[in-house]
């Protein structure tokens, strides 16, 4: 199961992520975003199971491309309030619905590869 959250922006389904922040691992920058989007808590794996761009619209009406890796989060808690829990939605998928729900072709490839025998 892999938990979605909507953007802020737009509405569209997105894994937690948010900018890097100096001095902060990138696998804790991503617990730490899925606290703060999500309400998650767990343990988080130092390790990347990929990652995937995006195209980021600023508010001042910029475009950034965004490499965004994906670290996994074994989730011991989602608690009832976070920082964002009024700015966003959440919802548990299995990968194959979640990789029919995003619309970054990326994070679809990376979604579907991890229901890959291989990676059970």
């Amino acid at each position: 199961m892999v938990l979605l959250v909507t953007t802020r922006g737009t509405g569209r389904w997105m894994v937690p992520k948010g900018w890097a922040e100096v001095g902060v691992a990138p696998h804790d920058l991503a617990a730490k975003e899925a606290f703060e989007e999500a309400g998650l808590v767990g343990d988080v794996s130092p390790e990347a199971v990929g990652d995937f761009t995006y195209e980021k619209h600023l508010d001042n009406g910029q475009k950034v491309l965004c490499k965004v890796g994906v670290y996994p989060l074994w989730v011991t808690q989602q608690l009832e309030n976070w920082p964002e829990r009024q700015q966003r939605e959440t919802r548990w998928f299995t990968l194959a619905d979640a990789a029919r729900m995003v619309d970054e072709s990326d994070l679809v490839s990376l979604l579907l590869s991890l229901t890959a025998p291989e990676r059970r």
